[in-house]
């Protein structure tokens, strides 16, 4: 399945992305990639910041290409497609709380049962 998503480049501490298509079995940082739709730096807050082909991302999610949720989103930022986000975070698990045995049952359980005799064993002097 092809895939249209964002890729890293640049430097350490100095990102920028590839907006690519590419096979979703492709990791991010394989370097494959079908096509270039342009980059994105985030380091930049305005319009030079961005350079990307619309109508050829919107040709290919036509044809079938799936966004990543990431770029869903960065596309419904810009207005270049309708939508509603979706929640790129994982979702948290409610821990289930342990349920402690009802304590009614445990001392007549104990009081039925016949208790042990221990008796303390004599203790030789030494001199």
């Amino acid at each position: 399945m092809l895939t249209i998503r964002l890729q890293r480049t640049g430097r350490s501490h100095e990102p920028t992305f590839r907006v690519v298509l590419t096979d979703s079995k492709n990791g991010p940082k394989s370097g494959k990639y079908l096509k270039n739709f342009g980059w994105y730096d985030t380091r930049l807050k305005n319009d030079a910041a961005k350079q990307l082909d619309v109508a050829e991302i919107k040709k290919y999610v036509a044809n079938g290409a799936k966004l990543s949720v990431t770029m869903h989103n960065f596309l419904i930022n810009q207005k270049v497609i309708e939508g509603k986000k979706i929640n790129a975070l994982p979702k948290k698990t409610v821990q289930k709380k342990e349920v402690p045995a009802p304590a009614a049952s445990a001392p007549a359980e104990s009081a039925s049962a016949p208790q042990p005799v221990v008796e303390a064993a004599p203790v030789a002097e030494t001199k």
